[in-house]
């Protein structure tokens, strides 16, 4: 398939780059609006029991289930409670509810509960509920918001609450993301020129990104008319679209150059490229998707989207740098060299310095494997305290209006019961006196436990396992459509989803579940997201270890291979891991990096960092792995085939990972601790792989375990005769492909004599 493919594209390049050109434009067009298309939720479990009671509270009870906070202030020296001030108050409430969106405006000043007024008397609470879904709601507060926040009259109002803070975390994923490409891709570009010594060979991979950056971009667009996809999306999407596609682009261009310098002509080098790396493109592809796809075993759409952008990334940067790039190789030519800034290094100029330190590596193997797999899990050690949790406003910066108003909001209203948990109990169709007497049975026994302040409900208030108040008339219409309405106060008054509220919403689900109540809110949506995860976990983990194995066997026909390779990665990712918790949980660095530590880790972002992490590692694992082999298979000796592949892939692997590095902490430098975590922990983890595992772990471990590292059993070997592919070349030979490449020499590793598939990979 590659030899036709490369083929085709050395004879018809104008039809690929023309086509290419009508795709982008139209997947420009396409995807103008994908930023207003995407959500900022998906942590919860569909299926689970705190979405069931949010449905029905959504449907029944809405307004107990505010999404609109108005934080209303009086001028200096005034109090809500000024006859002037109060009467402005109320009006500005009243207007709120004759709203067409709105629903179930509580104000101080209608209800005088003192927990809507702040301690200091200079602030009161409006609080209303927007109907709709996400995209209805949130297009509802843009039309609010300029209308209701700032001066009104003599009051200033501040506008937070759930919708307010996903909407301006919304936005400001939106403008960071924007600003992180203005810094990633002249720093990429600079990168690419250093690596290549010349402009126009390092415009040519950002050429590859840009394309699929765009292309998937319009592919998310569509996928958002059939389910819900995360904002966080198009973090993924530009990271891995430019990293991914950068280093495609690199092989493919490091390839054809070295097939230009043994003599091919620019034709049959195009064509010799795609069928020789282009296979290891096409593994590399498979591999990073197949750890990507794990994500899809998740039932939260925050993962799941991801992993439709993932995967949708993957293969697309794969597509374009198998037929966008060697289009436009084969019309440059040699002219791939023009505008050079620096000279490149021939295959003769002396010995790499990377190869003299995998030598050492080499003969110090032992101790090499020892040290660096001790340090790798020292760091990892951390993550052993890690606590999940989930986002709230202070992922938001400290410059955040929503961010500060929710900050006052729980610092200046003593009362405000932050985390009340409701609880749904359904009659079954029972007599309203016989479900009353049920539902005050129940109220009592959940009062009673221990963390628990008071229960509200239908038939009056319980404290400590009795009746301290009957039922008043607000309290009737806790009771609609069948349901009835338990709002539990916990004493605990630190954020609704902290661990003490989850605790809380278990003993709940323990005491009342065999009563046939359910229980709600946002530590209920925690408890569950975790629940779903670790029932995800399992088949997520088998579909990755299992299509590496399979994948990685298929390219080296090794049985131990694959097994070393999924070591070696997960080894690489402690570090990271390790990182998360000890910066982000415990707030260490939090100062330089600008953001407030929590105390815990949203737990999806572990799940996301794992897979991208992997994914990529395996990128720069097959890029290594294939060329060994095909070394390896050319020379027979298993020490010179890991130097010649050493030398042949370090400088490719280093240029690669430092431009995937400056991509994800561009990504990194947003204002949103979420997407810091992401950028900053996979950086960590990039520059790891590449920079330690494969440079330092993998020739240790390759030369401690010699010739037993192409054992395979006499059945799998059979089995890859049949199936098995490599990067280098087969046995077709045809005008089309050009001439076969230099006979590899075997050489000792203390003095290796180099082919022209053997120079200096720096200068590629």
């Amino acid at each position: 398939m590659l030899r036709l493919l490369g083929a085709h594209v050395v004879r018809r390049p104008w039809l690929f780059l023309v086509a290419a050109l009508v795709l982008v434009l139209d997947a420009l067009l396409l995807g103008a609006d994908l930023p207003d298309r995407l959500g900022n939720g998906g942590t919860t479990d569909p299926a689970s029991e705190s979405a069931r009671v949010q449905r029905v509270l959504e449907a029944h009870y809405p307004e107990q289930q505010p999404n609109l906070v108005l934080l209303v202030s009086v001028p200096e020296g005034g109090q809500v409670d000024d006859r002037a001030l109060a009467a402005q108050g109320a009006a500005l409430a009243e207007r709120l509810a004759f709203e067409k969106p709105v629903v179930g405006v509580v104000s101080y000043w209608q209800t005088g509960l003192a927990e809507l007024r702040s301690h200091d008397g200079r602030q009161a609470v409006i609080a209303a509920r927007i109907v709709g879904d996400e995209d209805r709601a949130r297009a509802a507060l843009e039309e609010l918001g300029p209308r209701y926040r700032g001066a009104q009259g003599e009051l200033t109002v501040r506008i937070t609450g759930p919708l307010a803070v996903r909407d301006e975390i919304r936005s400001t994923v939106a403008e960071d993301l924007a600003r992180s490409e203005l810094i990633a891709l002249p720093l990429t570009l600079i990168v690419l020129v250093w690596v290549f010594g010349g402009v126009l060979a390092a415009a040519l991979p950002v050429l590859v990104g840009l394309v699929t950056v765009l292309a998937t971009g319009a592919v998310l667009r569509i996928i958002t008319g059939f389910t819900e996809v995360s904002v966080f999306a198009q973090n993924l999407t530009t990271a891995l679209g430019l990293g991914l596609a950068i280093d495609y682009a690199l092989l493919i261009v490091r390839r054809f150059r070295e097939e230009l310098d043994a003599g091919a002509a620019p034709g049959d080098a195009v064509a010799r490229t795609v069928r020789t790396a282009g296979r290891t493109v096409l593994f590399s592809a498979l591999t990073v998707a197949a750890a990507l796809a794990a994500m899809l075993f998740f039932p939260l759409y925050f993962l799941r989207s991801l992993a439709y952008a993932g995967i949708t990334v993957v293969l697309v940067s794969a597509l374009a740098a198998l037929t966008v790039l060697p289009a436009v190789l084969a019309l440059l030519g040699r002219r791939v060299d023009a505008l050079t800034v620096r000279r490149r290094r021939g295959p003769a100029e002396g010995a790499v310095p990377g190869a003299r330190v995998t030598r050492l590596v080499m003969r110090r193997a032992p101790l090499v494997t020892v040290a660096v797999t001790g340090v790798l899990l020292v760091l990892g050690l951390p993550f052993l305290n890690a606590r999940f949790g989930t986002a709230d406003h202070r992922q938001l910066p400290a410059s955040s209006q929503s961010r500060a108003a929710q900050e006052s909001l729980r610092t200046d209203f003593d009362d405000l019961p932050e985390g009340s948990v409701p609880v749904l109990l359904h009659d079954g169709g029972a007599a309203p006196a016989e479900a009353q007497e049920r539902t005050g049975l129940i109220a009592g026994k959940l009062s009673a436990l221990a963390g628990v302040t008071r229960v509200e409900s239908s038939a009056g208030t319980y404290r400590d396992g009795r009746s301290t108040e009957g039922p008043s008339p607000a309290d009737s219409g806790r009771r609609t459509a069948g349901y009835d309405l338990l709002t539990v106060v916990a004493e605990d008054d630190t954020a609704a989803t902290s661990a003490a509220h989850q605790d809380l919403v278990r003993a709940l689900r323990a005491a009342a579940g065999p009563d046939g109540a359910s229980v709600g809110g946002p530590a209920a949506e925690v408890v569950d997201g975790k629940a779903a995860i670790g029932r995800g976990l399992l088949p997520a983990l088998v579909l990755i270890l299992l299509g590496t194995l399979v994948l990685v066997f298929l390219l080296t026909g090794s049985a131990v291979l694959p097994l070393l390779t999924v070591l070696l990665n997960g080894l690489s990712l402690t570090a990271m891991f390790g990182a998360v918790v000890w910066v982000f949980q415990e707030g260490a660095l939090s100062g330089p990096l600008g953001f407030t530590a929590t105390g815990d880790v949203e737990a999806t972002l572990p799940v996301l960092m794992f897979c991208v992490a992997f994914g990529l590692s395996m990128d720069y694992g097959v890029f290594l792995v294939a060329r060994i082999k095909e070394h390896h298979d050319r020379g027979g000796d298993h020490r010179a085939a890991v130097l010649a592949g050493m030398r042949s892939t370090g400088g490719l692997i280093t240029a690669a990972a430092l431009v995937l590095s400056v991509v994800f902490v561009s990504i990194g430098l947003s204002r949103i601790t979420n997407t810091k975590m992401l950028g900053l922990g996979v950086a960590l983890a990039v520059l790891v792989d590449a920079l330690v595992v494969r440079t330092l772990l993998v020739p240790a471990v390759l030369a401690l375990l010699g010739p037993r590292t192409w054992w395979a059993p006499a059945p799998l070997r059979r089995v890859h005769s049949r199936l098995g592919l490599r990067e280098g070349t087969g046995p077709e030979t045809g005008p089309e492909t050009g001439p076969e490449p230099q006979p590899f020499v075997p050489q000792s590793p203390d003095g290796p004599e180099r082919t022209s598939h053997d120079r200096e990979p720096a200068a590629l």
